[in-house]
């Protein structure tokens, strides 16, 4: 996120505009990437606790726990410090996104539902969590090879898939609430179409994980192919809507910036023709990684160590491009404003601006100008007439004396 808003800000793309944050208090790119280094200190010391427990005379299991409490607190942490007004609007955003359809759906509240659906395998670490302190009762007296894991990964039919879905469900949801405000069925409800297709997707390879048992072959389950199908249909729809909607590339219109767009905002193409072929290809990593699984190239813990990764790199390369076709297309339907520019505003400029906010007549609407520059232009055309109809009438007098 900090390289995001680093390269956001420095391409010009006015990203405080589009979240509607505010301008004169909002996290910069040190700030995030000092959190980012903060917190990963706090993780590394407490997996290094973890494969130290026995010299250090803990119970291993208390420090992913601890690490939890300690995110936890610091988020919900309700003191005005450690970013309090940051964290209070990500926390106001989250729970718009929970609670869809029921509220309003701005930028921000699907840009970070979107985020969302490239963290499905740390919600699926959370759903572990937890189900590992309430299932297993003696984890203070476990060892660091505890395997007793079965019933919350193995066997979890129901829990697991329901929380693969959420994100999808999330994103679902806004987009019916976004048909219901604004009528307009495309793209609303097109893209609903594509969320949608995730939830066939966690449907047939739940099955095809429940049955697997009951063939010599796994060839032979007839849910591995309704779940490949399901998974190619997901995958090719999530990739186009991506390039089209999302990013506005393959414009007709694009002149010299050949399957681009006419305006771009980055300054060499070779960034948008990399984000395209890499968006390709790990829109497809299901499967890569179900091909190396199953002919016990790897195993599939590991292989989820390494697709997840990647799925986040995907969607922070999704960002830049996301909020550059938003930047050009003027906001969308989240207008503040009919003009943005799209050139980058130096720190002076930033101070010069707010100056102006703060001034009680400092902003003057630019309708209002053009319209009382028309009505001086129009006044001033009326006296003109004004004082030629009386010059031809004293002439009309003077001849008739």
């Amino acid at each position: 996120m900090g390289v995001n808003v680093y390269g956001w800000r420095s391409s010009g793309v006015n990203h405080v505009l589009i979240f509607e944050l505010d301008p004169r208090n909002h996290l910069s790119e040190q700030h995030l990437m000092e959190l980012a280094a903060i917190f990963g200190v706090i993780w590394t010391l407490s997996l290094l606790s973890f494969l130290y427990s026995a010299s250090l005379s803990i119970s291993p299991y208390v420090n992913p726990l601890a690490l939890t409490v300690i995110m936890i607190v610091f988020i919900l942490n309700p003191m005005k410090v450690f970013r309090h007004e940051a964290r209070f609007w990500a926390l106001r955003v989250m729970g718009r996104i929970l609670a869809a359809p029921f509220f309003h759906v701005g930028f921000a509240d699907f840009w970070l539902a979107d985020q969302l659906n490239s963290l499905v395998a740390a919600l699926l670490d959370f759903e572990f969590l937890i189900c590992f302190y309430v299932r297993n009762g003696d984890w203070l007296n476990a060892g660091v090879l505890l395997t007793e894991t079965d019933e919350c990964v193995e066997n979890d039919w129901v829990i697991r898939p329901i929380v693969n879905c959420l994100p999808a469900w999330f994103r679902f949801a806004q987009c019916l609430r976004r048909y219901r405000d604004t009528k307009e069925a495309f793209p609303h409800l097109v893209n609903a179409g594509k969320y949608s297709s995730t939830f066939l997707v966690v449907l047939f390879g739940t099955l095809r994980s429940l049955h697997d048992d009951e063939y010599e072959d796994a060839l032979d389950n007839p849910y591995l192919y309704l779940w490949v199908f399901a998974s190619v249909v997901s995958s090719c729809y999530a990739y186009t809507w991506d390039i089209k909607m999302d990013w506005g590339l393959f414009d007709k219109s694009a002149g010299e910036n050949k399957f681009l767009r006419e305006e771009t905002v980055y300054s060499s193409t070779s960034f948008y023709y990399f984000a395209i072929v890499e968006d390709l290809v790990l829109r497809f990593a299901w499967a890569y990684s179900y091909i190396l699984t199953e002919a016990d190239y790897i195993s599939g813990d590991l292989m989820t160590s390494i697709i997840s990764p990647l799925e986040v790199f995907r969607r922070f390369v999704w960002n830049f491009f996301r909020l550059e076709n938003e930047h050009i297309n003027n906001c969308g339907k989240f207008r503040a404003v009919r003009d943005i520019s799209v050139a980058p505003i130096d720190s002076s400029d930033q101070s010069q601006m707010i100056r102006i906010m703060d001034e009680e007549d400092g902003v003057i609407h630019r309708r209002k100008r053009k319209q009382s520059k028309k009505a001086k232009d129009d006044k001033q055309k009326l006296l003109s007439e004004e004082s030629l109809e009386e010059a031809d009438n004293s002439a009309y007098i003077g001849n008739r004396l």
